[in-house]
């Protein structure tokens, strides 16, 4: 009596299964965006002054306030300044070492005071 040996079919199926879903993974975590034009010239900030903003409120590491240069109590004596922008977006300048609270609370500060949008200027890591 002879045997008959079944062949298994390759498994196509699974490796086309495979490497659709690799082709979904690669489509959701990659970005797709237009490349740049290859006649655009992009700006070099490494020669960029590292003051803060004319119009920022600055705020020291141990919490002080000051604005273009003059020293301020606290934040109702900035937002009575009146050569303070006029508009509903404040820019403050943090202290790298500034307590997270601290900043916190002068940010909760300025809401109070009417500002609309409480923008935070920090550095950008040059690599």
């Amino acid at each position: 009596m002879t045997r008959r040996v079944r062949e298994k079919p390759e498994p196509t199926i699974a490796l086309i299964n495979v490497v659709f879903l690799m082709l979904i993974f690669f489509l959701v975590a990659g970005t797709i965006a237009q490349p740049l034009d290859r006649d655009l010239t992009l700006v070099r900030t490494a020669d960029l002054d590292p003051a803060s903003p004319p119009d920022a409120l600055v705020i020291g590491p141990d919490g002080a306030l000051s604005f273009r240069g003059r020293p301020m109590a606290d934040v109702a004596a900035y937002l009575a300044q009146e050569d303070r922008p006029t508009s509903d977006v404040i820019q403050i300048v943090p202290d790298r070492d500034l307590a997270a609270t601290r900043l916190i609370e002068i940010g909760a500060a300025l809401k109070n005071g009417g500002a609309q949008r409480v923008m935070i200027v920090t550095e950008r890591d040059p690599q």
